[in-house]
């Protein structure tokens, strides 16, 4: 089949695809506020309703929270899954909005033409380029390349709740050859990139306990134990002051060296580590010495300070000692380690320091995920880094990602199934913040990009 008449069918097309992409923007849907409930539903339909219009077999599944669309089309060929998600997040504060988050529009800009509003990037924007890339084959040639299953989330904003139950109990129509995920970044702009590996994430937090009540920092000023001077002995000793590695006895069990050609590929990326420091303020990076600002990032983990609080928060003075003190910490996870197995050394560690007359309470609610490590010699990585050097013509890069993306863990886990994570988003697009866009050249270039990969997958 043609490739070239569907690039062709995508140009000529793309002002009819950028107005369906706002019909979806201009639907509300928050998923984390219950005010919203109704508008991720509509969303949902919304989805449906097109995929209904491409031949899919599709509709929107009840679940305990928001809907999934799940649709499926074609036959013959490599059998697809393609993941998105339609919910957005708050967009609070809005009066920093320069224009309604909800009323998407066309902006020139000094590095060009952008899509602005909320859900233009994270994730809506996004998955209507797989979704607009099915239409253009479909109008060309009547079918879809190969099997597709289109599988969207409503709840990715807000936990995902209800997405490992509803795995479970659909695996057997969701599980596909290998699993497409669109809700990423490029490494650079105009630089094709597809995620092999992603961070993991361990969440915890713990309440040091000291006096009683708080008290009266003359009467018991000095025989006094105070909880925030000994929460901050702790918090310091979780890293070395001269390394800047975590020196939690065993917290790099289960870490790994980056191998040497993937190394060598994130050091032809294009990453100007200046900018990605200098943009928020850095001269230097502050992490794990030895190793460079992309191998930090995407290769080492982590255990970050992110809450620390304690005693008197009010304006003016209250002389205390406050009776607890509080810490929230995240680990950021590579390779093979274990997220319980870490929080029992994190805690054993924090025990082990803690002085008489303190204790220490920890948060029940546990939340932990091991890093996603792709196969990235499978065939189909070669297949995709090709089509997209062909679309952007540079040579695509795989790349490691910093943050975490829970999915594609679970679609290893659940459902055995490798994932690529292949998006055209860009670093300055202000997603979960006012004024997100897309570049209308990430949306135009995103569905040819996936026009080609979906005719390199089934060659």
């Amino acid at each position: 089949m043609s490739l070239d008449a569907v690039l062709a069918r995508i140009d000529d097309t793309l002002p009819e695809a950028m107005e369906r992409l706002f019909g979806l923007m201009r639907i509300p849907s928050i998923s984390t506020d219950p005010a919203y409930r109704e508008d991720c539903a509509k969303a949902a339909d919304w989805l449906a309703k097109d995929l209904e219009s491409l031949g899919f077999d599709a509709s929107a599944r009840k679940t305990p929270g928001h809907p999934m669309v799940v649709g499926h089309a074609g036959g013959a060929g490599k059998h697809l899954l393609f993941y998105g998600h339609y919910d957005v997040q708050p967009v609070d504060p809005l009066s920093q909005w320069k224009t309604p988050p909800f009323e998407p529009a066309i902006e020139d800009t000094p590095n060009g033409k952008v899509i602005r509003g909320r859900g233009s990037s994270d994730d809506k924007g996004q998955l209507m380029t797989f979704i607009e890339a099915c239409r253009a084959w479909k109008a060309v040639h009547g079918t879809l390349p190969g099997k597709i299953t289109v599988f969207l989330e409503g709840e990715e904003e807000s936990g995902s709740p209800s997405l490992i139950p509803f795995m479970h109990e659909n695996a057997g129509e969701l599980t596909a050859e290998i699993a497409l995920i669109c809700d990423t970044s490029m490494v650079s702009p105009g630089v094709p990139s597809i995620a092999g590996q992603l961070r993991g994430m361990l969440k915890d937090e713990f309440t040091l306990h000291g006096p009683k009540i708080d008290l009266h920092s003359g009467h018991y000023g000095g025989p006094g134990l105070n909880p925030l001077r000994e929460i901050a002995k702790i918090v310091a000793s979780f890293h070395d002051p001269e390394t800047g590695r975590v020196a939690v006895e065993g917290f790099y069990d289960g870490v790994h060296e980056v191998p040497p050609a993937l190394l060598e590929q994130w050091n032809n990326t294009g990453f100007d580590e200046k900018d990605y420091l200098t943009s928020v303020g850095y001269t230097v990076p502050h992490g794990e010495q030895g190793y460079s600002t992309l191998e930090q990032q995407w290769s080492r983990p982590t255990l970050e300070i992110n809450g620390l609080w304690g005693g008197y928060q009010g304006a003016g003075s209250k002389t205390v000692i406050p009776a607890e003190a509080h810490c929230k910490i995240t680990c950021r996870l590579v390779g093979d380690m274990d997220p319980d197995d870490l929080r029992e050394k994190i805690r054993a560690h924090v025990a082990a320091r803690l002085p008489v007359d303190a204790r220490v309470t920890w948060d029940s609610d546990l939340e932990g995920s091991p890093a996603a490590v792709m196969n990235t010699d499978r065939p189909e990585f070669a297949a995709a880094k090709r089509a997209l050097s062909d679309e952007w013509d540079r040579e695509a890069v795989i790349v490691g990602m910093g943050g975490s993306i829970p999915i594609a863990g679970f679609f290893k886990e659940i459902l055995g199934m490798d994932a690529m994570l292949i998006g055209f988003a860009n670093d300055d697009d202000a997603i979960h913040s006012p004024n997100e866009k897309y570049d209308v050249k990430s949306f135009h270039k995103g569905i040819r990009s996936w026009a080609r990969i979906l005719a390199a997958l089934n060659e």
